[in-house]
This record gives structure tokens, C-alpha cells and sequence, in this order.
């Protein structure tokens, strides 16, 4: 399956978008936190769109040197679609508006403590990333295609939970939850289908 980087790829992931029957987090009181799926041109000459994915800084306090979606905590009073858009920019460098904005997928909640809910933008020209080295170890442009293969998406069982653990083969590289369970959900969006993911669980290293 491909996903060239057009106007009417464009266009018709954000009619996906508007018309995914958003579920927010309605239990106990969590940190609201919002995370970029940025799609991009990707960069290799291809053609086709993809989406950021970073590895963060070893020296971070919490989940140093995971794969993660940029993002982070919201601020007092700012909305979702704001605070995903000021993450984007203080960790790659990237400046958008809200009019970049497709649509805002399901909450999901963390053993750490928070609700991240994924915004979905659209990134349009060739603007230069520049991480921030005191939040981000590398930058990545995953072509969509990587995602949506059937050999990208692996569950597992753990003794600690009853809950099935998630992994994104994407790669040499395994990414879990949460940034796993937020990729996978859009990666369902782009066949076609609303898939819930609140039910996947992280991986124990990733619960504190």
C-alpha cells in the first residue's frame, strides 16, 4: 500500500480524520498530554509521506532513550491541538499552525500517570528539523508504508498484566507503548478502520 505525499492524500486523510469518533479519557484524573504524528514529505526521494518518530535524550528524567512521539505535558488552559504544536516546535524546530491540524485521535492512558492524545498535522514544503539535543537523541521520517504491514504489528503477553503488550517492529527497531499504541491507531485509521487501543498495555519498564 502506498501513501504519496499529495493534495489528495492530504485531503482525504483529513476527511478520515474529521469523521473518527474521537473517545476521551473519562476515568480517574490524569496529566493531559498531547503528542505530534506529523506527516511529512519523507524525504528520500520517494515520494511518499511518513511521520516523525525521535529517540529521546539518555539524560531525560523519565523515559530516557525510548522511541516517542514529540509531545509533552499540556500547559494550564492550553488546548490539545496548541500544546502538541509547541512540542513539535521546541523539539524538532518545526513551526506550525492549527490550520496544519487533521484531527485528534483516542486518549491513552499511561501507567505513568498521564492521557496523551495524538494530533494529527500535516507539515507541508521542505522546512529544515533541528532537534533539541537536550530533549532528542535523533530525528526519523517513517515512511506510512513501514506501518501498515501486517510483519509491523506484534502482541505479547506478560505475567503482570492481562492486558495484551504491543510492539511496532519498525526496522531494526521495536517501538512500545505508549508511542506503539498511538501509531497503531492511526496506522488503523490509514486501512480504513476504528480500532480502540486503551486496552494495549506497555511493556513493565515503561510503567514508571
Amino acid at each position: 500500500m502506498r501513501f504519496p505525499f499529495t493534495v489528495a492524500f492530504r485531503d482525504e486523510l483529513a476527511q478520515a480524520c474529521r469523521a473518527f469518533p474521537r473517545l476521551a479519557w473519562r476515568g480517574p484524573d490524569l496529566k493531559q498530554a498531547a503528542v505530534a504524528i506529523t506527516i511529512a514529505e519523507a524525504g528520500d526521494g520517494s515520494g511518499e509521506a511518513a511521520f516523525f518518530l525521535t529517540r529521546r535524550a539518555a539524560g531525560l528524567r523519565a523515559h530516557g532513550g525510548q522511541w516517542a512521539l514529540p509531545g509533552g505535558r499540556c500547559d494550564p488552559g492550553e488546548t490539545l491541538e496548541a500544546a502538541a504544536l509547541r512540542e513539535l516546535h521546541e523539539e524538532l524546530g518545526l513551526r506550525l499552525d492549527e490550520a496544519s491540524v487533521l484531527g485528534v485521535l483516542d486518549d491513552y492512558a499511561t501507567r505513568s500517570g498521564y492521557s496523551v492524545a495524538p494530533v494529527v498535522a500535516w507539515l507541508d514544503g521542505a522546512d529544515e528539523v533541528v532537534p533539541n539535543p537536550d530533549e532528542v537523541a535523533s530525528v526519523h521520517r517513517i515512511r506510512l508504508e513501514t506501518v501498515v504491514r501486517d510483519s509491523a504489528v506484534q502482541f505479547e503477553t506478560i505475567a503482570e498484566s492481562d492486558r495484551p503488550v504491543i510492539r511496532l517492529n519498525i526496522g531494526e527497531h521495536d517501538i512500545h507503548a505508549p508511542t506503539a499504541a498511538l501509531v497503531y491507531q492511526f496506522r488503523e485509521l490509514l486501512a480504513g478502520r476504528i480500532t480502540r487501543v486503551l486496552d494495549l498495555e506497555q511493556p513493565v519498564f515503561a510503567w514508571a
